[in-house]
């Protein structure tokens, strides 16, 4: 993260997230803006307008600081980190988790592996995501 808050606090830059699911179907959620804020203040994440096909999974975590199994920053009254089985910007938990576990496809209970609600839920594990970020 102290390197997303180098360069994105430079200047100014998108996000481009690219999800794969395990019958090879791709979505993506495209930020018009994009920075990490500094490791003093947690690395909050801040995020522009949003477009694409895949639904908007991370307006929940815009402004939201980063969390870790070992630094709970989130509004939850448990450990999202922990519970999701992944660091990430988790708000009261979240709806989309690119750092969880990486199972193959759906699996039973809920939130642990990588996800992305608004397009295959909570109970399926996708199989291939990218961040990708461009200055502009």
């Amino acid at each position: 993260n102290r390197n997303l808050n180098f360069l994105t606090g430079l200047r100014s830059h998108e996000l481009k997230i690219t999800l794969m699911d395990w019958e090879g179907q791709t979505r993506y959620a495209h930020y018009d803006a994009f920075s990490v804020g500094a490791e003093a203040d947690k690395f909050p994440l801040t995020l522009g307008d949003y477009s694409g096909n895949a639904g908007d999974g991370m307006a929940h975590n815009n402004g939201m600081r980063f969390s870790t199994v070992d630094q709970d920053n989130d509004r939850s009254s448990g450990d999202c980190a922990s519970a999701r089985k992944g660091a990430w910007w988790h708000v009261d938990c979240t709806y989309a988790n690119l750092n969880g576990l990486y199972l193959r496809g759906s699996y039973s209970g809920d939130w642990r592996g990588v996800f992305w609600y608004h397009w295959r839920g909570w109970r399926y594990s996708l199989k291939h995501t990218e961040m990708k970020m461009r200055r502009l």
